[in-house]
């Protein structure tokens, strides 16, 4: 860096050169540095002027994928790189006058230590510090502290970028900027307090001129930028005094939550969950724990609403925690706790990171799927895990063969099942069920883009219409609530040909009544086919595919190895063989009941036992780090009532005896022992 000050340096002695006066050197300086500067801020310009341009588009994918944060994040990522808008453009200007302020903090102090050089400008020596000389130089701060005033009001009522960001963000960063200054101002010299006054006067000046030059509103569609406000405000509740004041209610809660969460000493085991629909990935294994140890289980969701609260309430030993997103990052940087379980991929890729305070937690990763974890999600996505729970080979092959490739350390890879499949399963055999008189088929798209309902339903209909089949389309939630006009349309066109759109969840959700499946590219197709042990039949729309990079990995994708194994395919030019393919399907269900009862077996572990042997890893795990030893590879068969009594064990807890002696602060916790089984 110093080569750089000494070339600002170099330019500021030329100023002075010119001007024989420091003061005026100054600001020959900064007016020098806003020309040269010039095509960095048209750079960043124009960058903002895109950012207003897609406004609009980016307020329509908030409500498309409202509540869906890693949906949100990809759609506006493709968003971004399509119009070409870089997020991190408006830092460039930031990271170039501050180094520019160095720099004349530099050149300043090297033209104090010149005796060739008068510092005086106005009667003032400008290299002196207000904070050394006194409350007589008050005004230098001051001074400072009024030009960001100026610059922040004039961009708050001028720049396109910053007139359309809220009212928080528009002043939060003006008192920043203000606060900043002032500090600047009464903490360095004069005259580097002059530079950053002029600083600021020539950026208000640039502002306008560009305005006026380029009129960045000519850019803007108001009207549709209106439309997408008006479109989020209706499902954020903004002027909606009772939604607001329920807004207010949940982050006061928040911060209750989160200081109860660090005020509760020894942690052994928290789950996280992002919001109220995840439980179902965790029931059996938090079953399990309660049933067969003492350990308390602490829950962190992302969901003011989250069923967990009332489960709560039936049992003490759930201690549950509502934290934000925000906090979140904060709470995850921090956490205190011996092991982590969680389906939320990409630890420590983004914002949620390992904790900072505690080397030794162990990360559990939890499939919320039996698919390929490879090829939908992101490359890297279990990188940052110490343990993953797989539900079958293929997952357990694709992180090992990952691990080969990319030369990565290797994780403990557990070989658990899919206990969302066990209990469905169960439930599923525990119904008394109905031979339907009527054929009943169910279509139910994924919720990505180009599915079934955006490329084919209407086809798919036209196919089965008439037939003497019991038709349902189950569109996914967002779906509907994003496109009621087209609902109510379909609703208008086939429900009087006896086809049902089904827009309303809360009745029963008839997909383990279904005699057949007709589905994309969705999850559901494990869930149905090992559940009913029923064909399917997939449409081939485009498929989805998070990791670019999966053909690096020599594994085929269950998602695409199966499907001809569940049932049949139909790419979309051939939808004209519906009717046929259904009937086959049908025809044929008792050969498919048997293939797929065999596929269950072969590419599900612990099939119909999983959650007990998740549970019975992390009991184990959790005893071992209280006695300072390493993860188990393997699950143990039993686990004893009691940790072995032994002369090494009795060694090794009499050095945690101390740490064991402090009760844990949660209702019926007192230590990790298993309970003896009856």
């Amino acid at each position: 860096m110093s080569y750089i000050y000494d070339i600002l340096g170099g330019i500021m002695n030329w100023c002075y050169g010119i001007c024989g006066n420091y003061g005026l050197a100054i600001i020959l300086f900064t007016f020098l540095s806003k020309i040269l500067l010039l095509p960095v801020s048209l750079w960043t310009y124009f960058n903002s002027i895109t950012m207003i341009k897609i406004q609009p588009d980016v307020n329509f994918l908030k409500v498309r994928y409202y509540g869906q944060k890693d949906e949100l994040g990809e759609a506006q990522n493709a968003l971004f790189k399509e119009k070409g808008y870089h997020p991190l453009l408006s830092m460039v200007p930031l990271a170039m006058q501050i180094l520019l302020l160095l720099g004349v903090t530099a050149a300043i102090r090297s033209g104090i230590n010149n005796p060739a050089i008068d510092m005086t400008f106005l009667g003032v020596d400008l290299s002196t510090v207000p904070s050394r000389a006194g409350l007589q130089y008050i005004w230098s701060p001051i001074i400072a502290g009024l030009s960001s005033l100026v610059l922040s009001v004039a961009q708050n009522a001028s720049n396109v970028l910053q007139h359309e960001q809220s009212k928080w963000n528009k002043y939060g960063t003006m008192l920043f900027s203000v606060g900043l200054s002032l500090y600047l101002g009464w903490g360095v010299s004069i005259g580097v307090a002059l530079y950053w006054v002029f600083s600021n006067l020539f950026a208000v000046a640039q502002m306008y001129i560009l305005n006026f030059i380029i009129k960045p509103r000519r850019f803007v569609d108001y009207d549709k930028l209106e439309e997408s406000r008006k479109a989020l405000a209706s499902i954020q509740g903004v002027g909606d005094k009772k939604k607001e004041s329920y807004f207010s209610e949940t982050r006061k809660r928040e911060r209750a939550d989160y200081k109860r969460f660090f005020q509760t000493d020894n942690k052994h085991l928290v789950f996280y969950s992002e919001r109220s629909g995840f439980y179902k990935y965790f029931k059996g294994f938090i079953e399990y724990i309660l049933e067969n140890s003492r350990i308390p289980i602490h829950y962190v969701t992302s969901d003011p609403k989250d069923a967990i609260f009332e489960m709560a309430k039936k049992n003490d030993r759930i201690i549950p925690y509502y934290i934000g997103d925000n906090k979140l990052i904060t709470l995850m940087m921090k956490m205190d706790a011996q092991m982590v379980v969680m389906t939320m991929p990409d630890l420590e890729n983004y914002h949620i990171k390992r904790s900072y305070v505690r080397a030794d937690v162990k990360y559990v990763y939890v499939q919320h799927g039996m698919g390929s974890v490879n090829m939908t999600q992101r490359t890297g996505c279990l990188d940052h895990f110490d343990v993953v729970f797989n539900s079958g080979p293929h997952q357990r092959e694709e992180v090992e063969q990952t691990e080969i490739a990319y030369d990565l350390p290797h994780k403990t890879l557990v070989d658990v099942g899919y206990p969302l499949i066990d209990e469905m399963r169960a439930e599923y055999n525990r119904t008394s069920h109905t031979v339907n008189q009527k054929k009943k088929i169910l279509i139910a798209p994924s919720w990505q883009a180009d599915n079934i309902i955006d490329s084919c339903l209407e086809k798919l209909l036209d196919q089965l219409k008439g037939k003497d089949y019991e038709v349902i389309v189950r569109p996914h939630p967002q779906e509907v609530r994003l496109k009621q006009e087209y609902m109510a349309h379909l609703k208008e066109i086939y429900e009087p040909q006896g086809i049902e759109i089904q827009t309303d969840f809360s009745s029963n959700n008839p997909i383990l009544e279904a005699d057949l499946l007709i589905t994309d590219w969705s999850g559901i197709c494990w869930e149905y086919a090992f559940t009913t042990l029923r064909p399917i039949l997939f449409i081939d729309t485009p498929m989805k595919v998070m990791n670019p990079e999966y053909q690096k990995i020599d594994v085929v994708p269950l998602n695409i190895l199966l499907r001809s194994e569940l049932g049949k395919n139909l790419k979309l030019d051939e939808l004209d063989r519906t009717a046929e393919t259904v009937q086959y399907l049908l025809d044929h269900s008792r050969e498919y009941h048997q293939r797929i009862d065999m596929l269950a077996h072969k590419y599900l572990y612990n099939l119909d036992h999983s959650a007990e042997a998740g549970g019975k890893f992390i009991i184990r795990t959790l005893q071992n780090l209280a006695l300072k030893q390493e993860m188990p590879e393997e699950i143990p068969a039993e686990i004893p009532a009691e940790i072995p009594e032994n002369a090494e064990t009795e060694k090794k807890k009499s050095g945690i005896r101390g740490e064991r002696k402090r009760q844990i602060r949660t209702p019926g916790a007192k230590n990790l022992k298993v309970k003896a089984k009856k």
